[in-house]
């Protein structure tokens, strides 16, 4: 078994078993809802930022264990970071996924799920999250089943 398997199945028990960032932002400035109706997964993003820059990122809702943990490695990556930078790490996310023409970096964190690319349907659980924060961060109140 390669490392990057072994670390994505690591990585993916704990995650979806520990999840760090489950719960809501009290003083949020961004929200966004978000299903995928193919396996029932639901989620809200909650994000509090000021001045362009994410202080807190926390998930809820109700998933198979790759959509919590990869909204749980998603928020953890993103404090911090700016908005742009959240879009560009989406794009790159999302591209890792669904592109196999363009080779993506992603923090390694994020590379581990890869491995999801063969598996079309799963697509959507590991990258529900990451469409929802895009949502919440356009402020536009629609719920995404992407």
């Amino acid at each position: 078994m390669s490392d990057l398997r072994e670390l994505y199945l690591e990585m993916v028990t704990d995650h979806a078993k520990n999840p760090r960032k489950r719960g809501k932002v009290d003083a949020c400035t961004h929200i966004g809802t978000g299903h995928n109706p193919l396996c029932g997964d639901k989620i809200v993003v909650t994000i509090a930022a000021e001045n362009g820059v994410i202080n807190d990122i926390k998930f809820d809702g109700e998933g198979c264990a790759i959509s919590t943990a990869s909204a749980d490695l998603m928020a953890e990556i993103l404090i911090g970071k700016t908005i742009d930078e959240a879009k560009i790490l989406f794009n790159g996310f999302h591209g890792l996924l669904t592109d196999d023409s363009q080779p993506t970096e992603v923090p390694r964190k994020l590379a581990v799920f890869s491995g999801v690319r063969e598996f079309p349907m799963r697509v959507k659980c590991a990258t529900l999250a990451w469409h929802t924060l895009i949502s919440a961060l356009e402020n536009d109140g629609e719920a995404t089943t992407e």
